[in-house]
């Protein structure tokens, strides 16, 4: 017999609201998948970013989710192992049949109560938590990156949970030299460890979805390109070095106006509203680093526009702050065993749903992420 259990996951920052994602769609089981918790200054704010998990536990939508599994690193004195990384998942009354996997015992657990894990997790044994190792790029200045895998059985299907947080673009002006740029390279090798990681074989691989902050960014190098198409483009150096401290192009009628400018940490683009028009489809084709993966993963079709950067001024919820070329950097990705049992109604009704949360409400720099569907069982 086939069941079918309601399932939601999101990405997201702290501080994100869930304006009525919960209450539109009623899902029996939900992961949220937390990112840089406490913030860029996460030493001052970790107080803050507990207080949002308690109010998200015990807030009026989650009353009918009798069991909850919150896991937090919030260990930021361990430097070696903090990853900021925090995973939520609700389990609704109305699914009785579902199992976590504890990988020190490696058995699957019958989950129940409240259980919450706060700190270095090093000795909680629900949950994989790894930062990406050191030596991986010796170039880069460390930070808070890594991944966090949970493992659960719905009905009678298995399947990993993995929260991901890849590196960032530091440089718009270096991510302009070459295409694919060296950050792009970079996530590519951490995505790559981390999927190497979770299909290794000390478990049973098993079906997964992969989301969180990818980072992804748009092939800044085709872009500009394409963007400066009819535009005369120059390039300005610092006086004491060779290194090109902006790249400033400009109409070459229209009294000469500046159409795009960039800096180390400015992309400012006069018609903005390329990025939200038909929810910037005709950019998907710069969305080149998920084409590497498409060997292992899978993707929903992208119909929202890009989610990050926004501006964090409550009364510019749509706007993009021109600190970065906005991009699709928040992402939900599943194996191909995982799209499988991914339920699809032959009639035209969406039962498969891949939006951001909150379009028209300012959620920070971010916007979350979600993907709603019916996971497809057999029991026997």
């Amino acid at each position: 017999m086939e069941t079918y259990t309601d399932v939601l996951l999101v990405t997201a920052n702290v501080g994100s609201l869930f304006d009525n994602t919960i209450q539109n769609y009623k899902p029996q089981f939900i992961a949220l998948h937390f990112q840089e918790v406490g913030g860029k200054d996460y030493m001052a704010n970790m107080g803050y970013a507990e207080n949002f998990f308690w109010s998200i536990e015990s807030s009026e939508e989650m009353k009918g989710y009798d069991r909850v599994c919150i896991y937090v690193d919030n260990h930021f004195q361990a430097e070696d192992s903090f990853t900021a990384l925090g995973s939520m998942y609700f389990i609704h009354k109305s699914l009785e049949n579902i199992h976590q996997y504890d990988f020190n015992d490696k058995d699957f657990k019958a989950v129940s109560g409240h259980n919450k894990h706060v700190g270095s997790l090093d000795g909680v044994t629900t949950v994989e938590k790894e930062k990406f190792p050191k030596n991986f790029w010796p170039d880069f200045k460390w930070s808070r990156k890594g991944f966090m895998r949970t493992r659960w059985i719905i009905h009678n299907q298995g399947l990993d949970l993995v929260n991901v947080h890849l590196f960032h673009d530091a440089s718009n002006l270096i991510a302009c030299n070459s295409s694919p740029s060296i950050y792009s390279a970079n996530r590519k090798n951490a995505l790559r460890y981390v999927i190497n990681r979770i299909s290794d074989s000390r478990f049973t691989p098993l079906p997964f979805f992969v989301f969180g902050d990818f980072n992804f960014r748009l092939d800044a190098l085709s872009l500009v390109q394409h963007l400066s198409i009819s535009a005369d483009v120059q390039t300005v150096k610092k006086d004491s070095s060779n290194e090109v401290e902006k790249i400033i192009c400009e109409e070459k009628d229209n009294d000469h106006q500046v159409l795009l400018h960039i800096e180390e940490k400015l992309f400012a683009y006069l018609h903005q509203a390329v990025f939200r028009e038909d929810n910037g489809r005709a950019l998907l084709k710069y969305d080149k680093e998920v084409g590497a993966f498409h060997d292992v993963v899978g993707e929903e079709e992208i119909s929202f526009p890009p989610s990050y950067p926004y501006s964090e001024e409550n009364t510019k919820p749509t706007q993009y702050m021109n600190t970065r070329c906005p991009a699709w950097c928040d992402r939900i990705l599943m194996s191909h065993a995982a799209q499988e049992f991914i339920h699809r109604r032959d009639d035209d009704e969406k039962t498969v749903i891949y939006n951001t949360v909150g379009p028209n409400i300012c959620m920070g720099d971010h916007k979350p992420v979600f993907l709603f569907f019916s996971l497809k069982t057999n029991e026997h």
